[in-house]
């Protein structure tokens, strides 16, 4: 015996082998069922608690630093506020008040609108309210009003909107249309958070109930998604009170959690019914469920949080935060999957299939004569027409991404009817379409004299009041400190338009160089249209990278988890192509206008600046949840047989059907958000529903298949050289 050897007494008995750590847990929480249930519900209510005490709001603005747009935003608020005495809070909510008459003029209701006004003013949480007759259209018919709020305000309700409603009474009252802008336009929407959520949860249960044919079993995977799903937003909530995060952070929080938590915990489920009709004790198919599907839980949701975390790479802080706002509910819904579920499971035991709706409840598929291993064999016999077939299709699919045009939508997004459209486009016919979209010029003059400063503004106001597509310019006046140039130009045309996106380009690149050439001054134009310009620049510039980053990252998960080059490099240039299919999809109905009416838009519209960067690292990281509970159970299989049309038969046989009924459960959650008056959040919801869709089907059940057949045994060779760095982590 050497000195390395471990001594072992002769008396010593047999030690049974060691349980996988997932397995001890899934036993552990099966054993201590009413324990971990009761934990998780005190989880949940306490961290509703804390988050409704800590009041954090989801207010956080675009910051894009080095920007034109941002260098001048950040120099005005650093030249304007200093020596000011008041609190300033610059994400505080706005609002703005439009009256205005079809005929005559708001002349004859001066003393109904101020009447109105006074009593808005007295409204607890309105600071000021200017004077709308100050700001009237030149045919008298349309006058603004801007309300400030108290600096205690992070956001709007709608309570707000109801206060606001019943100090507009008197306007209303004599004739005159009253209509809301900016945050309070919003506030004034009616909420659909709810509606949204019931409607996926419903469609969830009617197709569980379906696919299982058992109440019981149909309620362990809901409750468990909507407690982790929940305890997850709670969790988010608590951490908006020290961080920032988007409006959207929530909605697309519980979008994701809801639809992930119910797919893991409708895969734990499933095989735990199987391992129950095999025979086994309970508490033992609950240890070898979550050793084996509990695994590929993990390895999945990593992949998920991996993905959305490489937004960052953007460089873009706002869509960075989008990403860890889902990234925490997907956390929380894979640790409730693998805990909370396999508590579920250890109660319900042999009764899981109790008050059943079917006379046979179904669970994994099994056999030759089941109608998913015949398609496997069939798809197999020839897997070179099914493989180009499908490849095809996707192509197609794809082809409108070629088009692809990002930008802001505006009200365009929004119904004819609604409360901020009408205020919108009637502004846009009162004062002209440029009117709202206001331009700020800021000038670093630092060191000039009084009389330079004068002759600064001089040469600006000249320079941009010839240039096309301005019409008109105030006057250049310095700041307090008399370091900055400021002056407003208001384009001709809106926001939207892409003429205003030449005109500031023009700005930037030209006309404010050639004006202050040799004065060693430099001019920035900033305005929400300037940071919508650079929020796409900053976008089209970052995408390459964020792909490159979630690609490389996602590649990676793949070969570390099941050390096959071949399978890893095809699941990331297969999914490369199921997304551009949905992008393409995406782009057909809101760009082209095919049935965006369907989805409450009027008119084709511009995808949100963000929402393709979004959707990818979203679609990555979902897709490679099927992929890695295919490739585990195939793998399985090849380890028992080693043969290679057997194992993919055998996998797509018992995950095809719970794959399919998973995705039509996920794409019907994100679906039921297009209701959501959201633009952004309609086009998440739909290009999330389709690109589900999409990879369950045409990827997971044509593509994935019939590639491996072709590969042979490729699918699983690891060179030698690769071999020795790759740890064993394979299901």
């Amino acid at each position: 015996m050497t000195l390395l050897e471990k001594p072992v007494a002769p008396w010593a008995p047999d030690e049974p082998p060691r349980k996988p750590l997932f397995a001890r847990l899934g036993e552990w929480c099966a054993r201590f069922g009413w324990i971990v249930v009761t934990a998780w519900i005190i989880v949940l209510v306490g961290t509703t608690l804390a988050s409704s005490a800590l009041g954090g709001s989801f207010n956080a603005q675009f910051s894009l630093p080095n920007s034109p747009a941002q260098i001048g935003a950040d120099l005005l608020a650093t030249h304007t506020s200093s020596g000011s005495s008041a609190p300033v809070n610059p994400n505080a909510p706005s609002g703005e008040i439009v009256f205005h008459v079809s005929n005559g003029s708001l002349t004859d209701s001066t003393a109904a609108i101020e009447s109105s006004i006074t009593a808005l003013r007295s409204t607890a949480t309105v600071a000021s309210v200017s004077d709308p007759l100050s700001v009237v259209s030149p045919d008298g018919r349309v006058a603004v009003a801007t309300i400030t709020y108290d600096t205690s305000v992070t956001a709007l309700d709608q309570s707000t909107a109801t206060s606001t409603d019943q100090a507009m009474t008197g306007a209303r009252s004599s004739g005159v249309a009253v209509d809301y802008g900016g945050d309070l336009a919003t506030a004034a929407q009616p909420s659909t958070n709810s509606t949204a959520e019931l409607i996926g949860i419903g469609v969830a249960v009617l197709i569980l109930l379906f696919a299982f044919g058992s109440v019981l079993a149909t309620l362990v995977p809901v409750l468990s998604a909507v407690i982790g799903v929940f305890a997850g937003v709670a969790t988010l909530g608590i951490f908006s009170a020290w961080y920032q995060f988007p409006n959207e952070g929530p909605t697309i929080a519980l979008m994701m959690g809801l639809g992930i938590g119910i797919d893991y915990a409708l895969f734990l489920t499933t095989r735990f019914r199987q391992l129950i009709l095999d025979g086994l004790d309970p508490r033992e198919a609950v240890g070898r469920t979550v050793a084996s599907s509990g695994r590929a839980i993990v390895i999945a949701a990593t992949t998920v949080v991996i993905s959305l975390a490489g937004l960052y790479a953007s460089g873009i802080f706002y869509i960075g935060q989008l990403g860890i706002s889902a990234s925490i509910t997907v956390t929380v819904a894979a640790l409730a999957a693998i805990t909370l579920v396999p508590a579920m499971l250890g109660i319900a035991g042999k009764r899981i299939d109790k008050l059943k709706v079917r006379r046979t409840p179904i669970a994994e598929p099994s056999g030759e004569s089941s109608g998913w291993n015949r398609y496997a064999r069939a798809i197999g016999r020839h897997p070179v027409v099914y493989l180009t077939s499908a490849l095809l299709l996707l192509l197609v699919l794809a082809v409108p991404t070629l088009s692809l045009q990002i930008g802001s939508p505006g009200v365009r997004a929004l119904p004819v009817t609604s409360t901020e459209r009408v205020a919108s486009e009637t502004i846009d016919r009162g004062f002209g379409a440029g009117y709202q979209s206001p331009l700020t010029v800021v000038v670093n003059a630092a060191g000039q004299t009084d009389a330079q400063l004068s002759q600064t503004a001089t040469t600006l106001q000249s320079a941009l009041s010839g240039t096309a597509g301005v019409a008109s310019v105030t006057a250049f006046a310095p700041t307090p400190d008399k370091a900055l140039l400021v002056g407003k130009i208001i384009p001709s045309t809106g926001a939207t338009d892409s003429a205003t996106s030449t005109l500031i380009t023009t700005l930037n690149q030209a006309v404010l160089p050639t004006a202050l050439a040799g004065s060693g001054a430099i001019g920035y134009v900033t305005g929400s249209a300037a940071s919508n310009l650079a929020l796409q620049s900053a976008v089209g510039a970052s995408l390459p990278i964020v792909l490159l980053v979630v690609v490389a990252a996602a590649i990676l998960l793949i070969l570390l988890t099941f050390r096959s080059p071949v399978l890893a490099l095809k699941a990331g240039l297969i999914n490369l192509l199921s997304i551009a299919a949905s992008y393409g999809i995406l782009v057909a109905v809101f760009q082209w206008g095919w049935g965006s009416s369907l989805l409450g838009i009027p008119q084709g519209i511009p995808i949100v600046s963000f929402v393709p960067m979004l959707m990818f690292a979203i679609i990555f990281g979902l897709s490679m949840d099927y992929e890695v509970f295919l490739l585990s159970r195939i793998r399985e299989s090849w380890l028992k047989t080693g043969l290679n049309s057997v194992s993919i038969a055998h996998g797509l046989t018992v995950t095809g059907r719970i794959i399919t009924c998973a995705a039509v459960i996920m794409a019907c959650v994100f679906f039921s958000f297009v209701i959501m008056p959201s633009a952004t959040i309609k086009m998440l919801g739909l290009g999330l529903g389709i690109s589900v869709l999409i990879d369950a089907t045409i990827v997971r059940l044509v593509i994935v298949p019939t590639a491996m057949q072709l590969f042979g045994k490729a699918n699983w060779w690891t060179p030698k050289w690769l071999d020795k760095f790759l740890p064993h982590l394979e299901p």
